[in-house]
């Protein structure tokens, strides 16, 4: 605590004989700073920071001043120093944050410093989710199987992590086999708000992942920021950003029978995209909104990153506190949650017309349907009723227009490949035959359901041919080969998993099965889920379909579906064929499913199972039947459909205060695998050798002041390394998936005496930059524009007076390093769309690239691109690539960076091989004067190091 800023400090009385200080928002309209009590409620809590950690130097009462006066529609052009109260991360995110952080206290001990002035300020938790992949399925002891196989593989990540723990004070891990971070984090590490020093205060934080947002469902400031804004945020450092536009959107209504939470946030997701919310705040109202529950809240606040939003944020009210108590909070921290919130005048879901937004958006809950989204990207919501239309609409759409070029006539083709061996028919039928069980729950014969799928004539029966056929794997367009139910998005809500269950369960009673080809898993967010589907009766009902747990953390969603049996991946690749994976994720750009799966849909949990059953997307569930039972009588989606009445007499299951306590209170308890792990302790890090964790070059030749010849003045004589298209995301720049032996990647391991089996993922080598950047710009689905009709990770590398040679992007990256040439890199719109992956922007840096310049950026990645000194720039007006007819055979000159000033113009001047020249202004998208001097020290790391050195 600094200062009594306007007399904002008050007494609170939170329950008898307990009392705190705090810093009173009402009492700064009170002093005349503004209408407080009609500021969007995320700006209030925003503010409240702010107010509290003024300390006149970083933070000053100018500060203060300027965001209570916040107004809808006020010019952006003040920055807003936003301290947190703590810091979350993923591990393939956290664990290169660890070793930036363990590389620069090995900085400081070379400078002759004390290293353990390297120590985060802020609490840290770290969660270990990301690891774990489907490489078994379907079988009752895949769970157990799959741990071993991501212990074995992570052994010496985990062993560095556990150095982590010991080294710093403030830097907690939870442990693998736990669950999804944002589910951990919404379940357990959330506590409303913070007591210190006798100060009582919101949760607010920021985490390396894009859905750091799920927690905006109960009430608290967060969003995702790349790991080198985190490491700032954690080692004293503000988390600066422009004063934002804050949409409301009034949610009105309820939703239909049969209708998810899923369906709704897909809804949500295409409406706030159409509106381009992106970067700005956007706040919940309504009676809708207070109608929802906190899971389908966090449900919809999770995929604000899709829609655009820095947040999706709802205000804390009753159904907050009731989700607080049944998730095992204790009776203190609730009861200071709520008086704190009543106190500052922030309880309750406002109604229409009580706060002051920039532009109010209107959605009536009950004119959500039913509802997938893709092929390809989160936004591209599809009816249900319109799925398999969509599918053969995009089959035969040129691959320019994002679909698929082929003849529409091939999709009534199914495909053989060679007779398979008897291991490779096991690989292929792992699942038993389902057999109804009379443990499950009793059927419900009176249930309702939407009324989408139950007023259709019945149609043919028939369904495409097994892909099995006398030995012989037979696969065709469309057909289902993963089915998943996975993510955060969805396992945080327990409606839609019991409705899954119940799906399942029917499912069985009818003698409906999954093709035994399709890779079915069951991810859960975390160990309360398996514990109310065991409870219910419902996890055997999903086991029976191949829906076995796999694993306690992202899979599927970000890339960890595993392989397919090679059979089915032969045919894949052999015939050129689309097949489609559903997923209950909440991204499903191109190849970060699998690399040789081409079309991903996002679905609810029972919509998965729904399609696992019908095998294809070639099927509308809304006017054919799933399949057959016994008597070869058909079913149909609306015989199998949970009502809400039956959906919500299990829920009671998912909402046991005992059981959140049981299994948060020890998470090292009967886990053997991480128990056992050892590691190396000290307050630095040795540094042995190994693939997967390596001391980063990002401190080479550091100094303890910026010297003025490292400052960029301009840019000369630069090539083009890459040019890309419009929605180039984070997973086509940043390095992830698996690594193939003949990439750049592959190479450097095998070089290594790293065998092939033993490549794991780019995602689990984070921790190693010579991995990282030789996969910068790998990903099988991008498209450099400089090789038309090129793949991959490709370029032309030019030198002067002679012909432009093909090669990778990486060795021609090194030949231009090596030879001092500066590049570029070039973009369209939504440029860096997707996860909060620091190695989009530290493989950029590595790589040698000087400027990004784009059409538009995605938030995240542009601050990333800032945080490692690589300059963003955005085209004005009507220019792009294919306007200034830049193709890669020019030369570039970015002239204007010495006196360098938050969004001003700089000039380009296009070089072309005629020896004519064009000048073009660019916008410099450095928007913040703490990012120009991030900028000017050569990134965000150089920046925090020099200060928190120098003392």
């Amino acid at each position: 605590m600094t200062q009594n800023l306007f007399n904002s400090i008050q007494e609170l009385t939170i329950s008898e004989g307990k009392t705190a200080r705090y810093y009173s928002l009402p009492a700064l309209e009170k002093h005349g700073l503004g209408n407080i009590s009609r500021l969007p409620v995320c700006i209030r809590i925003i503010l409240e920071s702010v107010l509290r950690n003024c300390d006149g130097k970083k933070i000053t009462e100018t500060h203060v001043r300027q965001l209570a006066k916040w107004e809808p529609d006020a010019a952006r052009t003040h920055e807003i120093p936003f301290v947190v109260s703590r810091i979350v991360l993923q591990d393939f995110t956290g664990v290169p944050l660890l070793v930036d952080l363990a590389a620069m206290r090995s900085a400081a001990e070379k400078l002759g410093k004390n290293p353990e002035r390297i120590e985060p300020l802020v609490p840290v938790d770290l969660v270990v989710d990301h690891s774990i992949q489907v490489d078994h399925y379907g079988t009752k002891d895949a769970l157990k199987l799959n741990m071993e196989i991501e212990f074995e593989r992570n052994h010496e990540r985990y062993q560095f992590i556990k150095w982590g723990m010991q080294a710093f004070d403030t830097f907690k891990v939870v442990p693998p086999g736990i669950g999804i971070v944002h589910q951990v984090n919404l379940e357990h590490l959330a506590h409303g708000v913070h007591q210190n020093s006798g100060t009582i205060y919101p949760d607010t934080l920021v985490g390396t992942d894009s859905h750091t947002t799920m927690i905006n469902g109960i009430g608290v400031v967060g969003w995702g920021v790349g790991g080198i804004e985190a490491e700032a945020g954690m080692l004293g450092q503000p988390v600066y950003f422009l004063t934002p536009d804050v949409i409301g959107v009034n949610l009105t209504g309820k939703l239909r029978e049969g209708v998810t939470a899923t369906d709704l946030v897909l809804t949500v997701t295409e409406m706030l995209r159409n509106a381009n919310v992106v970067g700005k705040f956007v706040e919940f109202f309504g009676e809708g909104t207070a109608s929802l529950t906190v899971p389908d809240r966090a449900t919809i606040a999770n995929m604000a990153p899709e829609y655009g939003a820095t947040m999706g944020f709802f205000p804390v009210d009753d159904a907050t506190i009731e989700y607080f108590k049944g998730t095992g909070r204790s009776d203190d921290d609730i009861a200071a949650f709520q008086q704190y919130f009543k106190a500052q005048e922030m309880y309750g879901v406002p109604r229409q017309g009580e706060i002051d937004y920039s532009e109010v958006l209107t959605l009536d809950l009950s004119t959500v349907s039913p509802s997938l989204a893709g092929p390809k990207r989160p936004q591209d919501r599809i009816d249900m009723a319109e799925m398999k239309d969509r599918f053969t609409e995009l089959f035969s759409k040129p691959v320019a227009e994002n679909g698929y070029g082929k003849q529409h006539d091939e999709l009534e083709k199914r495909y053989q490949t060679r007779q398979l061996n008897a291991e490779e028919a096991e690989l292929c039928t792992r699942l038993e035959t389902n057999v109804p069980d009379e443990s499950c729950l009793s059927d419900n014969s009176d249930r309702n359901v939407t009324e989408m799928v139950s007023n259709h004539p019945t149609p043919s029966t028939e369904t495409p041919d097994p892909p099995l056929n006398n030995g012989t794997i037979e696969l065709g367009h469309g057909d289902i080969l993963i089915a998943a139910i996975t993510s955060c998005t969805n396992t945080s809500n327990p409606s839609v998993l019991i409705a899954a269950g119940l799906l399942a369960k029917k499912a069985v009673e009818k003698g409906l099965s999954v093709k035994r080809h399709i890779k079915t898993s069951l991810a859960p967010g975390s160990r309360v889920v398996s514990d109310y589907l065991t409870h219910t009766g419902l996890l055997d009902a999903l086991e029976k379909l191949g829906f076995t747990l796999a694993g306690y953390g992202c899979t599927t969603c970000i890339g960890n579906a595993g392989p397919l049996a090679e059979p089915i991946e032969e045919a894949v690749v052999k015939n050129d064929l689309v097949c489609a994976a559903v997923l209950s994720g909440n991204r499903n750009f191109e190849a970060r499913i699998h690399p040789n799966i081409r079309a991903n849909f996002l679905a609810s949990p029972p919509l998965v199972v729904a399609y696992a059953i019908a095998g294809t997307v070639l099927k509308d569930l809304t006017s054919e039947p799933l399949g057959t039972d016994s008597e070869n009588n058909p079913v149909w989606l609306k015989d199998i459909w949970p009502s809400s009445e039956e959906i919500q007499v299990l829920m009671k299951f998912a909402t046991n205060a005992d059981t959140f306590r049981k299994l948060y209170s020890d998470l090292t308890k009967d886990h053997p695998l991480w128990n056992d792990i050892s590691s190396t302790a000290g307050e630095t890090y040795n540094w042995p050798a190994s693939t997967y964790i390596a001391e980063p070059p990002f401190f080479e030749n550091f100094s303890l002041q910026l010297d003025e010849n490292d400052i960029v003045h301009e840019i000369k004589d630069a090539y083009a390394l890459g040019i890309f298209g419009d929605s180039v995301t984070t997973d086509h720049i940043s390095p992830a998936g698996a690594i193939k032996a003949a990439s750049p990647a592959g190479r450097y391991l095998l070089d290594n005496d790293v065998a092939q089996n033993d490549f794991n993922s780019y995602g689990s080598r984070r921790g190693n930059h010579e991995v990282m950047m030789r996969g910068t710009f790998a990903n099988v689905r991008i498209r450099n524009l400089m090789v038309p009709g090129s793949e991959g990770g490709v370029t032309l590398y030019r030198s002067e007076n002679q012909e432009a040679e093909e090669m990778s992007i990486y060795d021609a990256a090194m030949k231009y390093r090596s030879q001092g040439v500066s590049t570029v890199v070039f973009g369209g719109k939504e440029y860096g769309t997707g996860s909060s992956r620091d190695w989009a922007a530290k493989g950029t840096q590595l790589l040698g690239v000087k400027a990004v310049i784009a059409s538009s950026y995605e938030r995240i990645h542009r601050s990333n691109l800032i945080g490692m000194g690589v300059l963003p720039l955005q085209f004005k007006n009507s220019d792009s690539v294919k306007s200034l007819d830049i193709t890669g055979n020019e030369k570039f000159d970015i002239l204007g960076l010495g006196d360098l000033e938050p969004q001003q113009d700089v000039t380009l001047i296009i070089h072309r091989d005629d020896g004519s020249q064009k000048e073009v202004k660019l916008l410099c998208r450095i928007d913040t004067a703490i990012e120009k001097e991030y900028y000017q020290h050569g990134g965000i790391l150089p920046y925090v190091l020099r200060e928190l050195l120098n003392g």
